[in-house]
């Protein structure tokens, strides 16, 4: 039993659990009057704009679980490309909503998510399958996964906006260390050079360790493995692996062939 991994059923009361401290933290960051209209680390976006494109997606999760048991054809996946452009048009489309009717909007989405994930039996954590607007069909615990991302990273983007000197919580980046390595393979470039070779990720943390990454034709692969005899190794801690996956930064130490890390590091496009 693992209580740290989250695609498992023995993770959802941890996951679960850090979902809503992030979320406390990052409703507190936004309820001041002052920081309505603050710069945040996503350009153009203030956290009026943070507050609002969580309550679309979030709102946008629930079609899709009304979708995934029997209530519509959610249609083809959009894809992560244009995501970026898609996502903002949404929350823009929000900004003449007041601070408090959002902010209560974003709590009252919070806890009807919170109560689905909550109400997941331990078959359909993993064996429900829900068709993300984004990346098509996904399995249930994802969308927690998802509810992680959006509380953890956009408060961090808040904080940074803010210029104060700040940190990624680690038990939000440990539980979204594996969930970057699926984010990578879904990020890989359409024009990325995709040469076969091979390196090494080592990831700290409760879901780290040492990770051979393949890319070829086929994409990005990767598994838990010895890294002896690969040309470079990029060493991260774990929220530094979640800050650059979703480019917040440009984090990690490399070992080895620098123009074979960064080769690996410059496949992907960012969200």
């Amino acid at each position: 039993m693992n209580e740290w991994d989250a695609t498992s059923y023995a993770g959802k009361d941890t996951i679960l659990r850090v979902v809503r401290e992030e979320a406390e933290r990052l409703f507190a960051l936004a309820e001041p009057e002052e920081a309505w209209e603050a710069p945040t680390a996503c350009a153009g976006w203030a956290v009026r704009d943070v507050v609002a494109h969580i309550a679309d997606t979030t709102e946008g999760y629930f079609a899709a679980f009304d979708a995934a048991r029997g209530g519509g054809d959610p249609g083809a996946a959009y894809g992560l490309p244009g995501m970026g452009a898609r996502v903002n048009e949404q929350a823009v489309a929000l900004r003449g909503i007041a601070q408090k009717e959002l902010l209560d909007r974003l709590r009252a989405d919070f806890e009807r998510m919170q109560d689905i994930l909550r109400g997941l039996a331990e078959d359909e954590w993993d064996g429900l399958i829900v068709p993300h607007f984004y990346m098509g069909p996904l399995p249930a615990y994802f969308y927690a996964a998802g509810q992680l991302m959006d509380y953890a990273v956009h408060a961090w983007d808040i904080r940074q906006g803010a210029g104060r000197a700040h940190a990624l919580p680690g038990e939000a980046a440990d539980l979204l260390v594996p969930f970057m390595f699926v984010l990578w393979q879904s990020t890989v470039r359409k024009d990325a050079d995709l040469t076969p070779f091979e390196l090494g990720v080592r990831v700290g943390g409760v879901n780290g360790g040492d990770f051979r990454v393949s890319v070829g034709d086929g994409g990005m692969t990767y598994e838990k493995g010895s890294l002896a005899g690969l040309p470079a190794v990029v060493e991260f801690d774990a929220g530094s692996m979640v800050l650059t996956t979703f480019g917040r930064v440009n984090a990690g130490t490399v070992r080895g062939d620098l123009a074979v890390a960064e080769r690996f590091l410059d496949l992907f496009f960012r969200i």
